[in-house]
């Protein structure tokens, strides 16, 4: 069992005791009788509060079920849609306004994507302060130099909250403290970038090397992974490029002055096992959530993701989900028929019961009949089989499928044991190599060709990989863009390249047109918070 799990299942059964009900007001609840007062008496108790804002983390990051960060930015892109398909998925019309980017300031989703992470934020606040408040002589176990780690980890946190609330807001609070002050004032997000900077810069250093011995946890390789994405991200959060240091602390990471999983980290060896149900240990990531079903934590991404219950039958596994994502037809189409990633990452094309020729059945519009995925999201049992389609015309098969993280089957001993990787060194390769190129007024140069093409090979066989690689002339900055879909899709971070590359409000994709307004580069606080804190300054265009 992974060992940070039992500390994980622990942490997840405190409760609200220690901490509180947030929105930006950040005024604190206490639920239960246990406090700070009672319950901060040795390290383990000590780490089990560092580790709550992590467990709570995944609500909004990882695709768990909940409207978080995920939600928002996979959805509002150009690879991953939540259709209406028949009688089920409209849903008051949310997932359609965020397609076509004609999102309002009241929506629902948002509201909660912002008070889930928000509340993360205080959830590090709060851990902050009581750790720092602690008379570490009346600790067991716990030593100053244990204390000054553990506020070098939340700290990182904190900062990487922080970056994905700068990508969504923009423009948000700086608030360091709970409920001090009880109603912040929004900043602009060119000062919350250097905040944040200073934070990393002030702390990473600090944190123990990555290793085995601390996966699930905030050590140096995922602060380094933080610092590569906020310095690539500068020219739009901060109007200031960074590529130098974006390529100095990628090196640092491919160097392994960060640590890594074994040593310095590596590539994996092949498309599936990053992904798969004993991907824990894996030489490429560099920060994780150390999911486990065994240990009652499980990485649940059956609700967006998985088909009903009838395709339990398809893998010979135990959970259904909401037929809800789909990957849209101009985002499969992405892939070359040749590309291993699309047999590997997807299902598509009829589906069978596992280890049979007996084709499942379809409940819906295919009632009885033979289930086939299919790229289109249109009416075609109706006969609508040449139109575009749009997001109220999908059916119960509309769309490929996300196959990219597999749970292994119920006799497998590793059944559902997966992590959710959220960096990995894949993408610090892709850092570097962009920002060489943006160095050099968008042209490639052998190394970045390079850089890419370690990656790339993986998803070819051997015979074709010679007229697949890319060249110095081959690799554009779109093309860059293109390769970074294919290789990241699912993984949650789309929207923030297709706004870092120009494309986000101006590109076209499937039924989405254009809105050439760049307001909708952000979201716009939502009213109910902006009538709890008057501080707070709406965005642009909302």
């Amino acid at each position: 069992m992974k060992a940070i799990n039992k500390m994980l299942s622990a942490v997840a059964l405190l409760g609200s005791g220690l901490l509180f009900h947030s929105c930006t007001d950040l005024t604190e609840n206490v639920y239960s009788s246990i406090s700070e007062d009672n319950f901060y008496n040795n390290k383990r108790e000590v780490m089990q509060a560092a580790l709550r804002p992590f467990t709570h983390m995944q609500a909004w990051l990882a695709p768990t079920g909940q409207s978080g960060y995920y939600y928002h930015s996979e959805l509002s892109a150009d690879q991953l849609a939540w259709p209406q398909k028949g009688r089920h998925g409209y849903d008051g019309g949310d997932h359609i306004r965020l397609h076509y980017h004609t999102w309002t300031s009241n929506e629902g989703r948002l509201r909660n994507a912002w008070t889930l992470m928000w509340g993360g934020l205080g959830y590090v606040n709060n851990a902050i302060g009581d750790i720092e408040s602690l008379d570490v002589s009346m600790i067991d176990g716990l030593t100053e130099e244990d204390r000054a780690i553990i506020i070098s980890q939340l700290k990182v946190l904190r900062a990487f909250h922080y970056i994905k609330l700068m990508d969504m807001w923009g423009n948000v609070p700086i608030v360091t403290k709970v409920a001090d002050p009880l109603n912040p004032e929004t900043k602009p997000r060119s000062e919350v970038f250097d905040f944040v900077l200073q934070e990393l810069l002030d702390n990473v250093e600090k944190l123990p090397l990555t290793s085995a011995e601390n996966i699930g946890q905030v050590s140096r390789a995922a602060g380094y992974a933080m610092l590569a994405e906020l310095y690539l991200n500068a020219e739009k959060w901060k109007g200031q490029p960074m590529w130098d240091e974006c390529i100095a602390v990628c090196d640092k990471i491919i160097s392994g002055q960060g640590g890594g999983i074994g040593g310095a980290p590596q590539l994996s060896p092949d498309l599936t096992a990053l992904f798969s149900n004993t991907n824990s240990a894996n030489p490429e990531s560099l920060f994780q959530f150390q999911f486990s079903r065994e240990a009652g934590f499980t990485f649940n991404w059956a609700g967006f993701f998985f088909g009903y219950d009838y395709m339990k039958e398809v893998l010979n596994v135990g959970y259904g989900g909401w037929n809800a994502f789909v990957v849209i037809p101009s985002a499969f189409d992405a892939f070359a028929e040749n590309d291993l990633r699309k047999k590997e990452w997807f299902l598509f094309g009829p589906q069978y019961k596992y280890g049979t020729n007996i084709p499942v059945l379809g409940t819906e519009e295919y009632s009885g009949k033979p289930f086939v995925l299919v790229n289109s999201i249109r009416r075609e049992s109706e006969g609508d089989l040449t139109g575009p389609g749009s997001m109220t015309e999908g059916e119960e098969n509309s769309g490929a499928r996300f196959h990219k993280y597999k749970s292994g089957t119920l006799d497998d001993p590793n059944y559902w044991e997966n992590d959710y990787i959220i960096y990995r060194l894949t993408e610090i390769y892709f850092n570097k190599a962009e920002a060489i190129m943006r160095k050099n007024n968008g042209v490639a140069t052998a190394e970045a060709v390079e850089l890419i093409n370690a990656s790339r090979k993986r998803a070819f066989t051997d015979a074709d990989w010679p007229a697949n690689q890319y060249t110095v002339a081959t690799l554009t900055l779109d093309e860059l863009l293109k390769e970074r879909g294919r290789e990241f899709i699912f993984e949650g971070k789309r929207r923030t390249d297709l706004i870092r590359f120009g494309k986000f409000t101006t590109a076209s994709w499937w039924d989405h047109n254009p809105s050439n307004d760049p307001n909708k580069e952000l979201f716009p606080v939502p009213n109910n918070q902006l009538a709890i804190n008057p501080n707070l300054v709406q965005n642009p265009g909302y």
